[in-house]
């Protein structure tokens, strides 16, 4: 069969394993679906794929209404592969293309604007302009679906330069107007006027079973006073956290549901709810939830490698489903890594900036690269906070795992242990294995993954 006939079977079937992975847009309704669809399957000859929802768009598709193929986790291959359009993709999600435009993308990468349009467009339909508005749009749908803000401001909040732009954007997606995307809320989630300081809720979507436990107890061991704070009992816990955004500042709360299981139903979601000084940053705090949580992960194609090991086949069956947590923050878990949780909260209350209005616990801002390195210039702590404010070492969305590996290695006093932690965590790398310890290639490019699976059986520590 060819890769079409494949993926008209993952249609047909209605297999949730593929949502994101592609998207197939039928041409005699002029709409486009995820693959899991509960609509009737159209004839094959109808049927046209696309990698992105961009592509779909910008080829004249609107997205379907029974299935919403805009909220389906991103695709995970963004999150492996580690060059320029792995990187592209990371950096469009985190809202790049918005505030700086795709000359600011072009120069992150370290490529012309021309190229980096040519290799996003040839491998997948659309240029970063178009991704970036099929993301705007996403952005929009959830502000008018879940806050009362006016229509003008969740235009501009979701990144729109214009309300024209805004408007003609929605109908083209979407096929009905901002208001009317508004008036289809369901009535128990109809937002009321007035209220957007009560946060954004969100549901945090995932394919697949999902192991919250291991996840939660992870953010619950490693919680830093002042910054985070995890309340609950297990398995319905609250993680809450601050956030330092592009334009303002944040707080997040996300709450942990028990995982899904291997035979449940596949994909889900978490809930949460953001609080914004500026809605604009929505995008991004969303996204850097979604690293945090490791949302947008295959665990299919995670179980299936692992499981086929004699060593780890048994921990699989035991965790289907189970993340590689990454970061909110890159630079702070960097700096976590080198100096341990206590320190860590030292240094926040020390340098920390403290919240314009603090919420319960939570009450300042990891500190800065560039503040730690000034006031703490001294040992490894100084060198690498240094290395992270002048951009020797970078550990954003976009950044070269290669290059990020060769400048951690050259930080004075950064063990191996430690640099793979960041690697791992920071740069969200599937595949890290800290040196001295037995970590086959049989579990490429899972091994991030692997170590997660020793670690929660108790065999690593």
């Amino acid at each position: 069969m060819t890769d079409e006939d494949s993926r008209y079977e993952a249609v047909r079937s209605r297999d949730a394993r593929f949502d994101g992975a592609f998207f197939f847009a039928v041409e005699t309704t002029g709409i486009y679906c995820r693959p899991s669809c509960p609509a009737v399957t159209p004839k094959r000859a109808h049927v046209r794929f696309f990698t992105t929802a961009a592509a779909a768009q910008g080829a004249g598709f609107r997205a379907c209404r029974r299935c919403r193929p805009d909220a389906v986790p991103g695709s995970a291959e963004w999150n492996v592969r580690a060059d320029v359009v792995g990187r592209a993709m990371r950096l469009i999600a985190d809202g790049v293309v918005d505030r700086e435009g795709v000359a600011g993308l072009a120069a992150r990468l370290g490529y012309s604007a021309r190229q980096v349009q040519r290799q996003l467009t040839a491998e997948l339909g659309a240029g970063p302009v178009a991704l970036a508005r099929a993301q705007r749009a996403h952005t929009a749908r959830v502000l008018l679906r879940t806050t009362g803000l006016p229509v003008t401001e969740v235009a501009f909040a979701a990144g729109f330069a214009s309300v024209r732009q805004f408007n003609d954007t929605v109908r083209a997606v979407y096929a009905t107007t901002p208001t009317g995307l508004r008036a289809a809320a369901p009535r128990t989630g109809r937002p009321r006027p007035g209220t957007p300081t009560a946060g954004v809720p969100l549901r945090l979507a995932h394919r697949g079973p999902y192991q919250a436990r291991p996840v939660f107890d992870l953010l619950e061991r490693e919680a830093v006073p002042g910054v985070e704070e995890i309340t609950g009992a297990p398995g319905a816990r609250t993680y809450r956290r601050t956030l330092r955004l592009p334009y303002g500042t944040g707080i997040a709360a996300v709450e942990e549901r028990p995982h899904s299981g291997a035979g449940a139903r596949p994909g889900g979601w978490l809930d949460a709810r953001v609080h914004l000084t500026d809605l604009r940053d929505l995008t991004t705090a969303v996204q850097r939830l979604r690293r945090l949580f490791d949302l947008d992960a295959d665990p299919y194609a995670v179980d299936e490698r692992l499981g086929a090991d004699a060593r780890l086949a048994p921990l699989v069956a035991a965790r289907p489903g189970l993340r590689s947590p990454g970061a909110a923050d890159p630079d702070e878990v960097a700096v976590r890594a080198l100096v341990g949780r206590d320190t860590a909260a030292e240094l926040v209350r020390r340098y920390g900036k403290r919240l314009d209005a603090p919420c319960g616990a939570l009450t300042h801002l990891f500190p800065e690269a560039a503040v730690l390195a000034d006031a703490e210039p001294g040992g490894p702590l100084g060198a690498l906070t240094a290395a992270l404010a002048d951009g020797t070492v970078r550990l954003g969305p976009g950044a070269d795992r290669d290059a990020a590996r060769e400048a951690l290695a050259a930080v004075p006093g950064l063990d191996d242990r430690t640099a793979a932690a960041i690697r791992t965590r920071a740069l969200g790398d599937p595949d890290v294995a800290p040196a001295g310890l037995d970590a086959p290639d049989s579990w490429r490019p899972w091994r991030s993954y692997a170590l997660n699976h020793l670690r929660a059986a108790g065999e690593l520590e």
